[in-house]
């Protein structure tokens, strides 16, 4: 994109806080690539202003569609007017497609970005035991792609253990295969470490999982992108794992992001 026009689509992205989100940049980047003419742009909403923002951003006929990030991903379902299955399944949205009528359709496609992110690395999840840090909408996400992959293991570790439990049980009735757990002390038994928590992305957050367990015979990966290093992976760089950063998921997303919003 070289020049905003009145033909240009807008799409946008719903944060809180919203300075450390990456989207903008990787999205303007693939439209530029592909020839497609529309901006995404940062829309900075508290939760409380959620709603209002929604309903009017819905009323914009050269709006495509929204990407939505912490902390509104398990919030915005009940504000589209339709889910993907994966979607509802995930209880989480973090993309919107808006149609000609303003008909609002959510997907949740952090899970296969993530996964593959991880592949793209060399990654395969396949066959391996995973400790997945939260319980959130990514974790969410992330969870029922890892074990579409075929993990072998999925523990949920969260500090709320009733969330924890109930995404456990959610990922057992549809994957009866994986062993799944919430027992959050067993890091070091892992083959993957996963934080899908915002735990690193502030100074002074705490860790989101024990440190001291980690060993070069794991990989320890990231859901978040800025700081690129974050004190989990300055940890597991330590201790001799493999580090996988959280870019990735996002920069494989992206064209998933393009394609169901009808940008590509």
């Amino acid at each position: 994109m070289t020049q905003i026009t009145g033909n240009t689509k807008l799409y946008g992205i719903l944060a809180d806080p919203i300075h450390h989100v990456k989207t903008p940049q990787v999205m303007n980047r693939l439209f530029a690539e592909v020839g497609h003419d529309g901006v995404l742009v940062p829309f900075h909403v508290s939760a409380d202003g959620l709603t209002d923002a929604v309903r009017g951003l819905s009323a914009i006929q050269s709006l495509s569609g929204l990407i939505v990030t912490v902390p509104h991903k398990t919030v915005i379902p009940a504000l589209c007017d339709d889910l993907t299955k994966q979607a509802r399944m995930v209880g989480a949205v973090n993309c919107i497609r808006r149609d000609a009528n303003g008909k609002l359709t959510g997907a949740i496609l952090d899970g296969v970005g993530f996964v593959e992110g991880l592949r793209g690395a060399g990654h395969d999840p396949k066959g391996l035991k995973v400790i997945l840090a939260g319980a959130g909408g990514a974790a969410s996400a992330i969870a029922f792609a890892l074990a579409e992959a075929g993990v072998s293991a999925l523990t949920i570790a969260n500090r709320t253990e009733a969330r924890a439990r109930d995404l456990a049980d959610r990922i057992s009735a549809a994957y009866p295969d994986v062993d799944v757990s919430t027992d959050a002390s067993a890091v070091a038994e892992a083959d993957l470490v996963v934080n899908a928590t915002s735990l690193g992305m502030r100074e002074g957050d705490a860790l989101p999982l024990d440190t001291a367990q980690l060993h070069a015979g794991q990989i320890v990966a990231e859901a978040i992108m800025d700081p690129a290093v974050t004190p989990l992976l300055a940890a597991a760089e330590k201790a001799g794992a493999r580090t996988h950063p959280g870019l990735p998921m996002l920069q494989s997303q992206a064209r998933l992001m393009a394609e169901f919003m009808g940008a590509i």
